[in-house]
């Protein structure tokens, strides 16, 4: 690891198209993921049809154990490049910009609408004003004991902004041992267990055991994903270590194949234990925590898998010729405006989901036509919002977390939220 920030003109390091692929597909997934939790008989979401089904926990569960993990290993990623191009007080000042001030704004000004609609969802006669209801979501008390949720109140919630808090509460956790540890120490070690993963096989599977032991003994949370709040800090740690030997990055690609295979079987192993146990999130029986293991150890297979199966690629060939082809430039763009509607996409997606619940679910028709005309209408508002009142004026990028215009998305270099690079 660098002992201090690259210079201001050091070259970006590669974009990876599947690691914005992935994050997009995740963020967009989201809006499917929120709608179909309308119709769960097991969820308690915001908005609630009156018809519901079992099935959607059960198809759902197979994004569950990846998708978010996925999301804070890549942040980790992104975390490491970015703190060796910035250094720690750059990549701190950054990261509070990008992902605070979108957190403060989208949690006073979002965050209420979904709270108030499940009052009125819930009471037919609840007749209380949305600015009525407000003065009584800001009522908030302190909670140090639910770190880093630290704020709480009867009403007040950070919803789905989980991902943002924990995201920046990590990020910030790096800059300490960024500045104090034995850096060199540190990249001999990591540089050990790359050169070890590379030549024998396996290796990348142990921090499975970890994962498993914290799932299994710690529980599972069902507001954070289904995962353990602090699971996902192993996610963004483990992706802080990877992207710093590329040897990793080679063995990912070479043993994805098995890692696929290994995390479904396990996946499928896990089911019957939540089918069958009482409280398989937190109950203490020998079938919930076995379950809990094995949901805990496919995760991590699998966020090993699916990156390792997109970049398996021949890669391009290095340009020798001074004018640069259109093409690639083109692609870089597009990988840079993909990157940059994510976070503003996440932030958005949800009170935009259970307000158009609000209204569909008052219909009678079949659970399938009611759920595709939910996710049909809520995309088009989410992508429209992020359009048109979202991305076209220097303020409201800055209150999503996005840069300004000129420099940012023309040239194409974005280093996104949730793995900047």
């Amino acid at each position: 690891m660098a002992t201090r920030a690259e210079p201001a003109g050091a070259p970006l390091p590669e974009r990876r198209a599947e690691l914005d692929a992935i994050r997009m597909l995740v963020v967009v997934g989201l809006v499917f993921f929120h709608s179909a939790l309308v119709f769960a008989a097991d969820d308690d979401f915001y908005v609630k049809n009156a018809e519901t089904t079992e099935a959607v926990m059960i198809i759902a569960g197979f994004g569950v154990v990846w998708a978010m993990p996925l999301l804070f290993l890549i942040s980790g990623l992104g975390a490491w490049h970015s703190l060796q191009r910035r250094g720690a007080g750059g990549f701190a000042g950054e990261r509070l910009l990008r992902l605070g001030v979108p957190l403060v704004f989208a949690t006073l000004a979002l965050n209420p609408l979904p709270q108030w609609l499940r009052l009125r969802s819930a009471d037919a006669g609840y007749r209380e004003s949305y600015l009525g209801f407000l003065p009584r979501f800001y009522d908030v008390r302190l909670e140090p004991g639910e770190f880093p949720f630290v704020v709480q109140g009867e009403h007040f919630e950070t919803g789905h902004l989980w991902f943002v808090v924990l995201l920046l509460v990590f990020s910030l956790m790096l800059v300490p041992f960024h500045r104090w540890l034995p850096r060199e120490r540190v990249r001999r070690v990591v540089g050990l267990v790359a050169e070890a993963s590379l030549h024998r096989r396996g290796v990348v599977f142990l921090p499975a055991l970890a994962f498993a032991a914290i799932c299994a003994f710690a529980g599972l949370e069902e507001q954070y994903a289904g995962w353990h709040r602090w699971s996902y800090l192993l996610f963004f740690v483990a992706g802080f270590a990877l992207a710093g030997d590329d040897r990793f990055r080679t063995v990912m690609r070479r043993d994805a194949g098995i890692a696929a295979r290994l995390g479904a079987l396990l996946f499928v192993a896990a089911g019957p234990g939540f089918a069958l146990a009482d409280e398989p999130f937190t109950e203490m029986t020998a079938l919930a925590t076995a379950s809990r293991a094995l949901f805990g150890a496919a995760g991590w297979c699998l966020v090993i898998a699916i990156p390792g199966l997109l970049d398996r690629r021949r890669p391009e060939q290095p340009r020798t010729d001074p004018d640069p082809d259109p093409a690639p430039t083109r692609r870089r763009r597009l990988y840079g405006c993909l990157a940059a509607a994510v976070l503003p996409l996440y932030v958005l997606h949800q009170p935009i989901v259970v307000a158009v619940a609000y209204f569909v679910t008052g219909w009678s028709a079949p659970i399938l036509v009611e759920y595709a005309v939910l996710v049909v209408i809520a995309l088009v508002l989410t992508l429209t919002a992020y359009d048109l009142l979202v991305r076209r004026t220097r303020a409201t990028r800055f209150l999503f977390g996005m840069r300004p215009w000129r420099r940012f998305e023309s040239a194409g270099h974005n280093r996104s939220l949730t793995g900047a690079r």
